[in-house]
C-alpha cells in the first residue's frame, strides 16, 4: 500500500516545517502533532500510514509514545520512524526496542526522509 497520509511529530516548529515540506513535495497528506500525547490522539483519529517522530519532547517523549502506539490495536501496525538529534548507538538500539522501524539523525538531508518513505511503499 503506498504511503498517502503521514503524521509528523516534533515540538520544534522549524523541524516540523522542514519535514512537512519534504513530505509535501513527495505528494503526501501531512498531519502534525507537537507532543507524544497529541501524536497518539492523532494516530487514532487520522489513521496515518507512517509516523515520523522526534524523541525529545515535553509531556511524553517519542519513545513512550511509540510504546503506547504499539500496544493499541488501532495503531500498532503504523510504522514509526524516529527523527532525532540523539545519535548514539544506544539511542538507535533503544528506539528499535520501543518499536521504531527507522532512525534518522538531525541534521538530516531531504533524501534521508524520502528514503524512509520509499522503504515503506
Amino acid at each position: 500500500m503506498p504511503i498517502r497520509k503521514v503524521l509528523v511529530v516534533d515540538d520544534s516548529p522549524t523541524d516540523l516545517a522542514n519535514i512537512k515540506s519534504i513530505l509535501g513535495e513527495a505528494g503526501c497528506v501531512i498531519v502534525t502533532a507537537t507532543s507524544g500525547k497529541e501524536a497518539i490522539e492523532k494516530a487514532k483519529t487520522e489513521k496515518p500510514d507512517l509516523i515520523f517522530m522526534d524523541i525529545i519532547m515535553p509531556d511524553m517523549d517519542g519513545y513512550a509514545a511509540c510504546r503506547s502506539l504499539g500496544t493499541q490495536a488501532e495503531t500498532k501496525s503504523i510504522p514509526v520512524i524516529f527523527v532525532t538529534s540523539k545519535n548514539q548507538k544506544a539511542d538507535r538500539l533503544w528506539a528499535q526496542m520501543q518499536g521504531g522501524k527507522g532512525f534518522i539523525t538531525k541534521p538530516y538531508a531531504a533524501d534521508a526522509i524520502t528514503d524512509q518513505l520509499k522503504a515503506f511503499l
